[in-house]
């Protein structure tokens, strides 16, 4: 990888959204919505706190998210489209 988050930040490469429905309809792509989960990519090392000592994220290289509709910033690295965001805009570690 090309680029490395600092501090509190995260690389997120959205998953792809079904094309179908539940009921077996076909979403074309210009109804759907942009996927709300995703794949970690890089994460930095964390903030520090009053004392000087690191804090560890809680998230990691790998794990899948779910974050905000609005969150993060698109980036371009290596020709791929993905998010960089803070620790804080990520809502949950899907399992």
């Amino acid at each position: 990888m090309a680029l490395t988050p600092l501090h509190d930040r995260v690389l997120v490469r959205r998953t792809e959204s079904e094309e179908k429905t539940a009921g077996g309809l076909i979403i074309p792509d210009s109804a759907k919505e942009k996927p709300a989960e995703g794949v970690i990519v890089a994460a930095g090392a964390g903030l520090r706190d009053d004392d000087g000592d690191r804090i560890a994220l809680d998230v990691k290289a790998g794990d899948r998210v779910l974050f905000g509709k609005w969150s993060g910033t698109e980036v371009t690295v290596d020709g791929e489209e993905l998010l960089m965001m803070k620790e804080s805009d990520i809502m949950g570690i899907l399992s």
